[in-house]
């Protein structure tokens, strides 16, 4: 049976498509065949992450409007063969995409086996980020450890609960996670971040998992590649334990937790 996830927040540049492109990234190489798809039209941003870009031919919309199959247009990624992409369009604007159209799109990939159906959601609380929403079974939401940020995320969290396919049909309510980005509990200790017991508890939502402030993040987006391939690095770490847990596995929280600083580092500093 096939799950719906989106991935949402209210705020822009909170790590949203990172999320999507790991996550998906995860399932896949966990043997899930799994599609990831963007619905930022007229920005598109996942298809550079995932290293893709020169090989969009066909987008979401050319699907939606059927002026390509899905076959056309799904992406295989080159990491796993369980992976695809399906980027959305430059060219196009947002209204290109109907509650109608973006149904047909998932019934179709629900028909092709895929078992995880990531929707890579736009900022903000219009059309296209309802849209991304609207057929979801789970919802990962994305906030940084911000005021603004959750705030946002509260509201998204309103949306999720009010406008979805399975508010409006009284079926079970979309199963919420937290993601939190950009997390440094030694920033917390100072009072410059919101701390994660804080935001949960503002949150109503259980934490699936902390991603710490990393520059891998950046590094791994400009060369095209989902953080979670970056070996060895926390950002990694945090997303594979990410999916293990969405998965149903155990795995105790990390990077929740400033590290204790011995006699000569509270001295000498780092």
């Amino acid at each position: 049976m096939s799950r719906v996830i989106v991935v949402t927040s209210g705020k822009g540049g909170v790590g949203k498509t990172t999320t999507s492109a790991s996550f998906s990234m995860g399932l896949a190489l966990r043997g899930h065949k799994t599609a990831v798809i963007d619905f930022d039209v007229g920005l598109r941003n996942l298809d550079l992450i995932m290293g893709c870009e020169r090989r969009v031919v066909y987008d979401f919309v050319n699907v939606v409007q059927g002026e390509a199959t899905l076959k056309q247009a799904l992406i295989k990624d080159k990491h796993t063969p369980n992976l695809y992409v399906l980027a959305a369009s430059q060219t196009r604007d947002k209204d290109a995409l109907t509650k109608e159209g973006v149904g047909q799109v998932i019934d179709g990939l629900k028909e092709m086996g895929f078992e995880y159906i990531i929707c890579d959601s736009p900022a903000g609380i219009e059309k296209g980020a309802q849209l991304a929403l609207y057929y979801a079974d789970d919802a990962l939401v994305v906030t940084n450890p911000e005021v603004s940020s959750v705030r946002d995320s509260d509201r998204i969290l309103g949306i999720l609960q009010a406008k979805s396919k399975r508010a409006e049909e009284g079926m079970e309510p979309i199963r919420e996670n937290l993601i939190l980005t950009r997390y440094n509990p030694e920033r917390v200790e100072e009072g410059e971040m919101m701390s994660w017991d804080d935001i949960v508890e503002l949150l109503g939502v259980p934490l699936l998992g902390a991603v710490p402030e990393s520059e891998d993040v950046l590094n791994a987006s400009n060369a095209g590649v989902p953080v979670i391939l970056h070996e060895g690095s926390p950002a990694a770490q945090a997303y594979e334990d990410i999916v293990a847990r969405y998965l149903g596995e155990e795995r105790p929280q990390r990077f929740l937790t400033a590290e204790k600083k011995g006699l000569l580092k509270k001295l000498f500093g780092k």
